[in-house]
């Protein structure tokens, strides 16, 4: 092996830093690497390990070149983007040929096939309308999902996946189970959730998505999809591949099969490609690299509305689909019973007292309803809005300024002998102090187990006036942060300089005697002369190389310090 690796040490060390910072985070190595200098460098990458986790990680076609060049053997072969790539990742020499070990991992690894890359075929009027029906299904039920998360942050597996008794109450909350990982990955490529420990929770872009038009909400999701597409399927032009390729994307890598199969199932109900494979306009001009134009999609779905029928049994009929701004915020103030072109939407006092938690009061739940109504506001319904937000309230948590304790108080007493007993709040420990509850527990948490349990509860500050309590904040997506091989590139550097060309033959030598090697030995002598010895190495110590020369058949024992070179003969 460190034979082999000296001329990648030798190109390592005269690479630039941007360059090896690169080739580490392509080989993914760990910026704490225990490496002395570049022979440990070259040997760690040509290791058969290292090999190993980087093979699957190749294109179709750069699978294709790096045998190619295999096969070619030590014969230099042309330059082409791929090969380039090859020599980046340290798998080729500079003039092209592959290292030995790389040779050696490539014994049980095929040639990938020639795929046919044609164009998929257009998608006739049929498969076209039903591709953009199932574009808008998915846009509604990635909403659905998005406000639920928004409600209760969904709780993630070791894996990150959403576990199966999530997906259960999902699916009873409307959105199909089967579907529920494929709109996780969209939404998460596109930056609308993101991972918080072991839940996953919504962010800021989710909160813009939601009450942007259904065209936008498309555009964002084709935009994160398409940018989050791995290199094997995507073009240089920022396009992709016919979707028939993408099973041979990566054909050394035995987890994409189910990785492409999920990926051909995201741009299925993104309405990229329908159920035979063929192509709608809008997603053509997507894979070869246009911007996203929506119009073609739009035009075949429902217009939406903004208006509603506001019924006397306090429930709400949308005649279509309600424009997405005003359908998030009705779903603050109202539970939605159905969805379709038409949805239905029910009022109860839960759900009013829900906007009321929200943030929203009497006034701005009358002034929303009558300026979305075609039929003004019932009086039943008006009646349920304003009997909700008298009792909202009722139920004040504070905290007590000369205690720190959280504080309970009402006006209406009978409330306060309900908390005290509910078995439900004996965790919070709650005991009575004067007219009212106090506990240890923190002020937020008791706000919202109180809600929980249907209390009219409302958070007041140090001054009297009632906050907003914001149960789950929106996070920001994590930006994916470049790992830092400044101080291993440092460390390697500063091993540099005049002695590195003998600590390199110091470590030939160890080798060769380890392998018991036949070597070709350049020896410098006292008269300025070079001789050459062929050498079969026994030992190594005290500065000297032992071996037998072959030629005069005799033991020899050479001062390293005279050997010029040594190079190992192949047997």
């Amino acid at each position: 092996m460190s034979t082999h690796a000296r001329p990648l040490a030798e190109w390592l060390s005269a690479a630039s830093d941007e360059q090896l910072a690169s080739l580490f985070a392509a080989r993914r190595v760990r910026p704490d690497a225990g490496w002395q200098d570049f022979f440990d460098a070259a040997e760690a990458l040509l290791d058969p390990g290292s090999l190993a986790r980087i093979l699957p990680s190749l294109t179709r076609d750069e699978a294709t070149a790096l045998v190619a060049a295999a096969a070619a053997a030590d014969t230099a072969v042309e330059t082409t983007p791929q090969r380039e790539t090859l020599k980046s990742l340290a798998l080729l020499r500079p003039d092209g040929t592959p290292f030995p070990p790389v040779i050696a991992a490539l014994a049980d690894r095929a040639a990938p096939a020639p795929l046919d890359v044609s164009p998929p075929p257009a998608a006739d009027e049929a498969d076209t309308a039903h591709a953009a029906e199932r574009a808008f299904t998915t846009v509604a039920a990635l909403a659905d999902l998005l406000l639920l998360a928004r409600e209760k942050p969904f709780a993630l597996l070791a894996g990150g996946t959403v576990s199966a008794g999530e997906k259960r109450l999902l699916g009873e909350s409307g959105v199909a189970a089967e579907s529920v990982d494929a709109l996780i990955a969209i939404a998460v490529e596109s930056g609308l959730v993101a991972p918080d420990g072991r839940r996953l929770r919504t962010t800021a872009r989710a909160e813009e998505w939601l009450r942007s038009s259904v065209a936008d909400r498309w555009s964002t999701l084709v935009t994160g999809f398409r940018d989050a597409l791995p290199r094997g399927v995507r073009t240089d032009h920022e396009g992709w591949l016919p979707p028939t390729t993408w099973s041979q994307a990566h054909p050394w890598d035995p987890a994409w099969p189910e990785r492409g199969e999920a990926l051909l199932e995201r741009a299925r109900l993104l309405g990229l490609i329908t159920d035979d494979g063929s192509e709608p306009a809008w997603a053509a001009s997507l894979r070869q690299g246009g911007s996203i134009d929506s119009a073609p999609l739009t035009d075949l779905l429902p217009s939406e509305v903004d208006r509603i029928f506001l019924q006397n049994d306090l429930s709400a009929i949308s005649p279509g689909p309600l424009a997405p701004a005003l359908d998030v915020r009705l779903r603050t103030i109202a539970a939605r019973e159905s969805a379709a072109q038409a949805s239905t939407y029910r009022f109860t006092p839960e759900s009013i007292a829900h906007a009321l938690v929200a943030g929203e009061s009497e006034d701005s739940i009358i002034e929303f309803l009558e300026s979305l109504s075609l039929t003004g506001i019932p009086q039943p319904l008006r009646y349920l809005i304003t009997q909700t937000t008298q009792r909202h309230g009722l139920v004040r948590v504070s905290t007590d300024s000369e205690t720190g304790r959280t504080r309970i108080e009402s006006s209406d007493p009978h409330l306060i002998e309900a908390m005290a007993v509910d078995q439900g709040l004996r965790p919070l420990a709650l005991a009575k102090h004067v007219a009212a509850l106090s506990t240890r527990v923190g002020r937020d948490t008791v706000y919202w187990a109180l809600t929980d349990a249907r209390y009219p509860a409302t958070l007041v500050a140090e001054d009297g006036s009632a906050i907003t309590g914001e149960r789950n904040p929106v996070i920001e997506a994590a930006s994916e942060t470049a790992v830092d091989y400044a101080p291993l590139i440092a460390a390697l550097r500063s091993h540099q300089g005049p002695d590195a060309d003998a600590a390199w033959l110091d470590r030939e030598l160890e080798a060769a005697v380890r392998a018991k090697a036949v070597l070709r030995v350049s020896v410098g002598m006292p008269d300025g002369s070079t001789r050459e010895l062929i050498l079969e190495a026994t030992g190594l110590g005290g500065g000297r190389l032992r071996g037998r020369d072959r030629a005069a058949d005799v033991e020899r024992t050479l001062p390293v310090s005279s050997i010029r070179a040594a190079t190992v003969i192949a047997q």
